[in-house]
């Protein structure tokens, strides 16, 4: 007999992968299971601390809508998942990939037609259930406000964009990994990083307004009172403006949008019929802490890094036959050769399998991601407190709440994996107690 060979390096990666793949499903279903058990039974009254603001009626509303989500969130990962598996181990990318080969032949023109036809692909599967999230899920619980008509010009409009911004970006890209040198993925890193300021800077005067309304804030106390918060938190802006998010949902939110000398203070039409001016105020206030202790560019800058640790590992890992192989692809071998050079077929396969590969492997950073986020929360809140009426601002988020059908009572498990904002009770034990509903006894 002779002894059994070592496993290779394709099949540890294939077993490494099916295997976190497997766990991950797993604890995502569990998580999921935990959620929608401790909603349920807690549906029937409204906890303690709310009784004095939030109707029964609101409480059950909201714990329907959590579970109707849930149930939708396993549909996705079912899908998620199969697509997943489909792309990677049971050949689904590899067989995209062989084919644009002999109908396109090797070249840049192959290598941007395997990305548009991975996204094309992946964005038609993802399609039905997003349209049962929107007219079904939301349409029953009332938020949802986009016709058919509205949804598909939405739909065509962010296809083309998406086209217009990535595939030049995508080309340059690949051009770069083919001719920059075993340092490809420096250059890249540098291209992406500009590209994203860039994008920031002009997003709310280019890509924004092709998809929503943005007028001058027309109320003049309200407009007043805002200015005077931001003067005194030493925050510029270029403008006030309400967006008309009431044409797609019922939804609220305000936020700041913009780079430089180009941000903005954005508020849904919906968020400002909802709030008092002193709770557009506290909201507002919430916003500029993140500003005031620099979570913005402390998360920027984390991308940053991150995206630095990852480029470069691909850039290893793209001259690895068994990188290619372990996740159910051919590569074009001769091209990992030392000194090789040329679009032939392995830039765009090294950067979809990396794609579709980092999110199974960095999954467990979740809990610590969501941590961090919720860490920013509290502190963006102490912020609003001491800036304006923190009393106003536990109103505001009380009023949200009901009015977003977002669960007073999470499981704490699924809070720790998934919320990147604090849930409510733990909000509002750091705020002051919130004045009373009008009609309340």
């Amino acid at each position: 007999m002779h002894p059994s060979a070592p496993f290779s390096p394709s099949l540890l990666l294939t077993l490494g992968f099916a295997a976190l793949l497997a766990l991950q499903l797993l604890v995502r279903l569990w998580l999921n299971a935990r959620q929608v058990r401790h909603v349920a039974r807690h549906r029937a009254a409204v906890p303690a601390p709310f009784a004095q603001r939030i109707t029964l009626a609101a409480h059950q509303k909201a714990a329907d809508y959590t579970l109707a989500k849930a149930r939708t969130g396993l549909l996705d990962m079912a899908v998620s998942t199969a697509l997943l598996l489909g792309w990677t181990l049971l050949g689904g990318l590899d067989a995209l990939h062989q084919g644009l080969l002999s109908w396109l032949g090797a070249g840049l023109h192959q290598q941007l037609a395997l990305l548009a036809g991975f996204a094309l692909v992946s964005g038609l599967a993802g399609l039905p259930l997003s349209v049962y999230q929107t007219f079904v899920v939301e349409q029953r619980f009332g938020f949802n406000k986009l016709t058919p008509g509205l949804w598909l010009a939405d739909l065509l409009k962010s296809t083309l964009v998406a086209a217009a911004i990535g595939l030049p970006l995508a080309a340059l890209v690949l051009w770069l990994m083919a001719s920059a040198g075993s340092l490809w993925w420096l250059w890249a890193w540098a291209v992406w990083a500009g590209f994203n300021l860039l994008l920031m800077w002009l997003y709310p005067t280019l890509i924004a307004p092709l998809f929503n309304r943005f007028e001058p804030l027309r109320d003049e106390g309200l407009g007043a009172r805002v200015s005077a918060l931001m003067q005194r938190c030493g925050f510029a802006a270029k403008g006030l403006f309400v967006m008309d998010g009431s044409r797609r949902s019922a939804h609220a939110n305000a936020y700041f949008t913009g780079f430089g000398s180009a941000k903005r203070v954005v508020f849904y039409d919906t968020l400002l019929t909802q709030l008092s001016p002193a709770e557009v105020e506290a909201v507002l206030a919430h916003e500029l802490g993140h500003f005031k202790h620099r979570h913005i560019a402390k998360r920027l800058a984390g991308l940053f890094a991150l995206s630095l640790a990852a480029l470069a590992l691909l850039g290893w890992l793209s001259q690895q036959p068994w990188f290619y192989t372990g996740l159910g692809v051919l590569p074009s071998l001769e091209l990992l050769l030392p000194g090789a050079r040329g679009l032939a077929g392995n830039e765009a396969l090294a950067l979809l399998l990396f794609m579709l590969a980092a999110p199974v492997f960095g999954f467990f950073l979740a809990p610590l991601m969501s941590h961090f986020s919720r860490r920013d929360e509290f502190e963006a809140d102490a912020y609003a407190a001491a800036q304006a009426d923190g009393g106003a601002l536990a109103s505001a988020l009380l009023t949200l709440y009901e009015d977003n059908a977002s669960t007073l009572t999470p499981d704490p498990a699924y809070v720790a994996f998934h919320y990147s904002h604090p849930p409510a009770i733990e909000r509002l034990a750091r705020l002051p107690a919130p004045a009373p509903a009008p009609n309340a006894p």
